[in-house]
C-alpha cells in the first residue's frame, strides 16, 4: 500500500504522461492512490489532468503557486497510507524506479533514488554546489550522500509529520528531508536511478536557490549538531591564518598580515567552545521537551 505525491506547476505537456507512467509502475500493488498537487499552474495543467482518466487519483489543487515544498507537504499530509513516495511532475525521473525503491521498504525509513548521468551532471555551477553540500551533508552526518536533494524518494509519513517545524517549504524540502532522517540516525538506502531532461521550462532559480539550499543546510547543521558548525568554521579560521603566517614570514610582504593571522589561529578556541556551549544547550532544550538527548 503506498501513496504517491506528484507537485506540478505549469507542466501541462507532462503531468498526464507523468501520471501514467506511475500508475504503470504501481501495477500489482494492493492498494494505491495518486495525489496531484496542482501548485497554482496558470497554463493548461489543472485542465488536462482533471480531463484524464487516472486510476486512483485525487487532486489538491492551490490557487497561487505556494513552494514546491508546501505542495510535498500538502500531499504527503492527505495521504493515506504510511507508505509515500514523491516524484516529480516534470517527467525527470524514472516512474518505474518506485517498484525497486519500494523494495527496500519498510526495512529502511527512507529510500532515495540517486541520480546518475549526463543530464544530473551537466553545469559546472550545480556540480560545485552539490559537491559542496554533499561534503557538509557528510561531513555533519558521518554517512555517505550520494544525492542530497533527489525529488524521487519513499519513506515513513510518520517520521516526516513527527519534523513537520524543521521542513522547507521551497525547493529545498527533499534537501531538508535529507538531513532530518541522517541527523536523527535514521535508516537509509539509496538507490541508482536515470535522470533525463526536464520537459519544458525549469522553475529553478540557480543562483536564489543554492543560497537557500546553503542556508537550510547549516541551519540543519546548526540545530541537529552545532558543534561540527563551530568546529569546521574555527579549523577554516585557524588554516587561513596559518596560511597568512606563513605569507607574511617566509615572503616579507604585507608585514600586517602576520596580526590578522594570529588572530585567526587564535580564534580557534572561542569558536570551540562556542560550539560546545551550543551543543550542551541543545541537549539542555531536549530534556526539558522531554526528548533523548
Amino acid at each position: 500500500m503506498i501513496s504517491v505525491v506528484v507537485p506540478v506547476y505549469n507542466e501541462e505537456d507532462v503531468a498526464v504522461s507523468t501520471l501514467n507512467e506511475v500508475v504503470a509502475a504501481l501495477d500489482g500493488f494492493l492498494e494505491y492512490e495518486i495525489i496531484l498537487v496542482n501548485d497554482g499552474s496558470t497554463d493548461k495543467t489543472l485542465e488536462r489532468v482533471q480531463a484524464s482518466d487516472i486510476k486512483n487519483l485525487s487532486i489538491i489543487n492551490h490557487i497561487e503557486n505556494l513552494g514546491y515544498g508546501k505542495s510535498l507537504y500538502d500531499g504527503i499530509l492527505a495521504a493515506k497510507y504510511d507508505c509515500i513516495a514523491i516524484i516529480d511532475g516534470d517527467g525527470s525521473y524514472p516512474a518505474h524506479s518506485i517498484r525497486e525503491l519500494y523494495s527496500y521498504y519498510p526495512q529502511y525509513d527512507m529510500v532515495v533514488g540517486a541520480r546518475k548521468g549526463k543530464e544530473y551532471n551537466k553545469g559546472i555551477f550545480k556540480r560545485f554546489a552539490r559537491y559542496l553540500f554533499k561534503y557538509l551533508a557528510e561531513y555533519a552526518s558521518g554517512r555517505k550522500v550520494p544525492d542530497i536533494n533527489s525529488g524521487l524518494r519513499v519513506f515513513k509519513k510518520d517520521i516526516v509529520l513527527n519534523f513537520q517545524d524543521s521542513l522547507c517549504t521551497g525547493f529545498s524540502f527533499t534537501t531538508t528531508l535529507t538531513l532530518i532522517f541522517f541527523l536523527n540516525h535514521y535508516f537509509v538506502r539509496y538507490v541508482p536511478i536515470d535522470y533525463f531532461q526536464r520537459k519544458g521550462e525549469s522553475k529553478v532559480k540557480p543562483f536564489r536557490d543554492t543560497l537557500r539550499a546553503g542556508q537550510i543546510i547549516l541551519e540543519a547543521i546548526l540545530y541537529y549538531n552545532p558543534i561540527k558548525l563551530f568546529l569546521l568554521v574555527a579549523t577554516c579560521n585557524a588554516l587561513a591564518g596559518v596560511f597568512l603566517l606563513i605569507i607574511s614570514n617566509f615572503f616579507l610582504i604585507f608585514p600586517g598580515l602576520s596580526l590578522i593571522g594570529g588572530l585567526l589561529v587564535a580564534s580557534f578556541v572561542p569558536l570551540f567552545c562556542m560550539g560546545m556551549l551550543a551543543d550542551q544547550l541543545k541537549k539542555i532544550y531536549k530534556l526539558k521537551r522531554g526528548d533523548n538527548p
